[in-house]
Parts: structure tokens; sequence; C-alpha cells
């Protein structure tokens, strides 16, 4: 059983043999990134202003419960196997190219700065890839958000863009971090689809804001690992894609930003429960 799982997660041939190619790789194009988040933001703001126009606020909201527990069930397998797939892919990169960096990086060093010259291609590199197909997948929870609550945040649509771009970025560029993020994200969002679905079903809630600390786990972990990217790039002779880290950098310390602006603007004028449902 352990040796099947191990070869479907990291050494079957397509995973072993991937690379990352704007001919071969499905939305690998910067056409598309852009044609695609364009379309996502038009559409997801047409709909709350239709809404807004033409719906009463007191009317009920759309009958989206079981459509959204099915949502949340598919996301969590999804983000659970994606985090299987990368760990076990990251202990066998590690496993056979360990020779050529052991001398300058430790294992978790490598998991936070790849080695100068690193292609987009191998098995962490196709999980990296399911993982930035899967942003598009996420996507459609802010069309939930927008039937069921009539809200639309600013800060919701900029984290869904954000992390869709840089999963871009991780690929095109070869980024270091990318490993630790993966896995830090995917832990966080099969953990938080998984509650979703046990609540949207009718199971009981918990009795603190699952989610919202799911968030904030999430965003302190990557400001830690950013820290450590910054420090092997100064101390270790440089880590591979630093100028999309940079960017990366930077559009995370702005979604952090708005996500405490949003959380502190919430909280003065809605419960913690309607906070969370607009995550």
């Amino acid at each position: 059983m352990t040796a099947a799982v191990t070869y479907y997660l990291s050494q079957h041939p397509s995973i072993v043999t991937f690379r990352w190619s704007h001919t071969q790789s499905w939305g690998s194009t910067w056409s598309f990134l852009v044609i695609s988040i364009a379309v996502y933001l038009a559409l997801s703001s047409l709909l709350h202003l239709i809404l807004s126009l033409f719906v009463n606020r007191g009317s009920r909201p759309a009958p989206l419960a079981p459509v959204q527990a099915l949502h949340s069930l598919i996301m969590s397998i999804i983000s659970a196997v994606i985090f299987a797939g990368i760990l076990f892919s990251a202990a066998a990169e590690i496993n056979e190219t360990r020779w050529f960096w052991r001398r300058s990086k430790t294992p978790f060093q490598w998991l936070l700065c790849f080695p100068l010259g690193t292609r987009p291609s191998g098995r962490v590199f196709f999980w990296s890839y399911i993982f930035y197909l899967s942003r598009f997948l996420h996507m459609l929870r802010t069309f939930f958000v927008i039937f069921q609550n009539r809200k639309l945040t600013v800060f919701h649509l900029f984290n869904n863009s954000v992390l869709t771009i840089m999963s871009f970025l991780w690929l095109e560029f070869s980024q270091s971090f990318q490993v630790l993020a993966i896995l830090f994200t995917t832990l966080v969002y099969s953990a938080a689809y998984g509650y979703r679905f046990w609540t949207e079903i009718g199971l009981p809630r918990a009795c603190f804001p699952f989610v919202l600390n799911c968030q904030i786990v999430l965003l302190s972990c990557n400001v830690v690992c950013h820290v450590g990217v910054l420090m092997l790039h100064i101390m270790k002779g440089g880590c591979n894609g630093i100028g999309a880290w940079v960017l990366n950098s930077v559009l995370n310390g702005i979604s952090l930003l708005l996500f405490l602006k949003f959380h502190v603007q919430s909280r003065k004028q809605a419960p913690v429960k309607e906070i969370v449902k607009l995550l």
C-alpha cells in the first residue's frame, strides 16, 4: 500500500518527467494568466453589482448549501492530495540531488532556497503546477460568497488574485520557497475546507473562529519563511528566482495589510461568525 501511494505521488513517469512549458502546459502563458484574472475580477464585480441593484437586501440568499458543501469537500481532498504529493516528491528530490548541494545546504535550507540554475521540471514542479491549477477551482468560492452574503471585499478579490499570480511565478521562475509555501497552504486549506464541509452539512461549529485562525497561521508562517529565504540568499550565495521572490514578498505584504485592515473593520461592524463567511 505504501509503495503504491509513493509511486503514484512521486514516482509516476508523468510526475518525474514533468516540465513547465508554454507550449505543453495548459494555462502556462502570461496572456492566459492576465486574461483569467481580469475575467475573474470582472465577473465577480458584475455579479455583485447586479445583485446589489436588482435583488432586495432582505430577500433570502440562494440555496447553494449542497453546492458549497461539495466544493468544500473537493477542495479539501485536492489540498490533501497536493500536500502529500509535494511532501513525498520533495523527499525524493532531496534524496536524489543532495549530492549536488549537500556541502552548502541542509535539506531544510533546500526547501527554502533552491540552488541557482534550478529549472521548473520534475516532481516538485509537477505538484506546484497542480496547485496552480487548483487556484482556479478555489476562485469559485467568491461567487458562493456573493450569492450567499451579497458582499464582496477588496481583500477577498486581491487575495485570490495574488495567490494565483504567485503560484504562476513559482513555476515561471523556479522560485525558491515554493515547496514550504505549498505545504503550509495545502495543509491549512485541507483543514479549513474540511471544517467548512463539516458545518455546511449541518454539523456543529467549533467554539472559536477556526477558518480565521487558519488564515492567521498561514500568513504568519509565510512571513517567517520569507525572512528565512532572505537570510539564506545573503549568507549562502544566492537563491534561485529571487526577483520573483521579491515581488512575491511585496504582494504578500500587501495581502497581510489588507487582511489586518479587513479584520479590524469587520470586527467593528459584524460578529466573528459573519467575518468567517467572507474569507
